[in-house]
């Protein structure tokens, strides 16, 4: 058990029978009435964002989950496969736990949560950039860097990107994984 002035985010709760994930939180005291606590927890199986108020000082039940390092090894029928980087047991996860999976490449570093009394995989989380070779744009033109333009790029893995107009063919490039944007060429 918690209470809300324990929380933080990345927090897992069990919220309605199902665990949540708070993305967002905030503490309001108001100059009328009590304290309380607005939240934005993201459903782990749903993926499903809501918005909840906790009293100030309420108790909720938390799930204990683990951080595990994994490293991406490929993609078959059966799913994605991950191998633990600890004890290089192999696991296998569905495509819809993944929904990043057009950024990973083979060798990809990524954390896994796993819920620590049922040892069940809960979600899997890239880092926040990523490096990747631009296979397919448009050819852009020398000294467009004045302006703000995007134009779309197909990376290595197929995922597709708005990128400068600048960036050419077999550059790399540095990607944002929660939002799919450009942030730097790598040199």
């Amino acid at each position: 058990m918690a209470s809300t002035a324990d929380f933080r985010n990345g927090l897992v709760l069990n919220y309605n029978g199902e665990l949540h994930v708070i993305t967002e939180f905030q503490h309001v005291k108001p100059g009328k009435g009590p304290a309380f606590v607005r939240t934005k927890m993201r459903n782990i199986k749903t993926g499903r964002v809501i918005d909840n108020t906790f009293n100030a000082g309420v108790k909720v039940e938390t799930a204990r989950v683990e951080q595990r390092p994994h490293q991406y090894l490929f993609k078959d029928d059966y799913g994605y496969t991950f191998m633990d980087t600890d004890t290089f047991e192999q696991i296998v996860l569905p495509e819809a736990m993944l929904p990043f999976a057009d950024l990973m490449k083979e060798g990809q570093a990524v954390t896994i949560l796993m819920h620590a009394e049922t040892e069940q995989p809960l979600t899997a989380e890239l880092p926040t950039t990523v490096e990747l070779m631009v296979t397919y744009t448009e050819p852009g033109l020398r000294g467009d860097t004045a302006t703000n333009t995007l134009k779309p790029a197909i990376m290595e893995t197929g995922a597709r990107v708005q990128v400068p107009l600048f960036i050419d063919q077999d550059t790399k490039i540095r990607v944002d994984t929660r939002t799919y944007s450009y942030v730097e060429r790598v040199k």
